[in-house]
Order: structure tokens, then C-alpha cells, then sequence
């Protein structure tokens, strides 16, 4: 079958091509590394574990006894690695500001790779198999994440044990890392991807060219 690559996705290729001039900025790296320690202290929250500390006297008192979801040890769990989640996000390129910055596939993507299953060789210049790595954008954000939170773990174990009532992103991100001038990504909200219906068929029938063309 004929080699063909999507006029109408030409601006995806580009974008791959051109993300080391787009790497993450710091409000976006704090917004989605406070994402991620949320989630992670949510799925533990609900813990009714008890935890026993300190050293058994030889008077016979008894260890103290804390909860598990208010303790140190949950929030050190949960800081673990949790730069890690980053490398689960994609680069959505159609959508604007930190909103590009996602879980699963971008439409794009997804679009392409269902061209791929119908039996369309389509080329963005790296092999298939290596369309779901994480993209140099993440894997700067990935670093940036780790280097956030060590230089303010101290900020996020004050939140943690005084200052749950406010939101992590306002108390961290607004209140410490970033400056006033900083913050716009803060007010980026995702209400969902815009209709896609005919979008496969539309881009199937759209004009395509010959890589060569390009």
C-alpha cells in the first residue's frame, strides 16, 4: 500500500519535531505535581490502619498508637516516586496551555493509530512501537517535578500536617513556588475534548500526500 502521511495531522509531526522549544513551564510542572500527590493520597485515605511507634520500655508502656491516614509514613508513600506518574502523560497538541498535558492518548494520536489498524501506513518518523514513549516535554516535566519537590518537600509536609483545609495547588504553587506574574496555568480547566463525529471519516477522506511531497 501506497506510503501516505495525513495533511490534515502534518502539524502533529511538526510538533514532535519542534517540543524541545516547547518544554514545560514551572506553573505547569507544580500544577500537575500537585495531580499527582493528591491522587496518590486519595487512594490511601480511606485506610482505617493503625500504626504502633517508638521503642517498647522496659517500664512495659505501651508503643504509641496513630492513624495510618494522618500519619508521616502515608505521606512519605506517597511522595515515593510520585514523579513517576508523570511518564503516563501525553502531549496533546491540539489543545491550548497546560491543557496539552494529559493521561492517554491524545485525539490526534488516537486517530492516526485507528488509520493504522484499518490498514494505513502512516509515517511520523519514528517506528509504531515507539509512538507511546514519553515524549521529551514529559520527560523534562518528570525532571523539573523531582527538583520542585525536593527544594519544597518542607512546604508540602506544612501543608499536609496543618494546612489541609486549602487546596495543595493554591498553598504550594500559588502561596510558594510561583510569582504573582506566574500563576495563569492555575486557572486552566479542562471541560472535555470538543465532538468529534466524521472526525475519522473526515480525516480518511481528506487529501493526503506522499512523504516526498512534504
Amino acid at each position: 500500500m501506497k506510503q501516505i502521511i495525513l495533511a490534515a495531522f502534518c502539524f502533529y509531526v511538526f510538533a514532535k519535531a519542534d517540543e524541545d522549544s516547547r518544554l514545560p513551564n514551572k506553573c505547569e510542572v507544580c500544577k500537575f505535581l500537585t495531580v499527582e500527590l493528591q491522587e496518590a493520597l486519595q487512594r490511601s485515605g480511606r485506610s482505617k490502619e493503625v500504626l504502633e511507634v517508638g521503642e517498647v520500655l522496659d517500664t512495659g508502656r505501651r508503643r504509641k498508637r496513630i492513624k495510618y491516614n494522618t500519619s508521616e509514613t502515608r505521606l512519605m508513600e506517597a511522595i515515593d516516586n510520585i514523579c513517576e506518574g508523570i511518564l503516563q502523560y501525553s502531549v496533546h497538541a491540539e489543545r491550548p496551555g497546560s491543557l496539552r498535558y494529559a493521561k492517554g492518548s491524545s485525539q490526534t494520536m488516537a486517530t492516526l493509530k485507528n488509520l493504522v489498524h484499518k490498514g494505513v501506513k502512516v509515517e511520523l518518523g519514528l517506528p509504531y512501537e515507539m509512538w507511546d514513549e514519553p515524549s521529551a516535554e514529559v520527560t523534562d516535566m518528570k525532571k523539573q517535578c523531582e527538583t520542585m519537590l525536593e527544594q519544597y518537600e518542607e512546604v508540602v509536609e506544612d501543608w499536609y500536617f496543618h494546612h489541609q483545609d486549602h487546596k495543595l495547588e493554591d498553598f504550594l504553587c500559588g502561596s510558594h513556588v510561583l510569582g504573582a506574574s506566574e500563576r495563569e496555568c492555575l486557572t486552566e480547566v479542562w471541560k472535555g475534548d470538543p465532538g468529534t463525529k466524521g472526525g475519522t471519516e473526515e480525516v480518511a477522506s481528506a487529501k493526503t500526500h506522499d512523504a516526498g511531497e512534504l
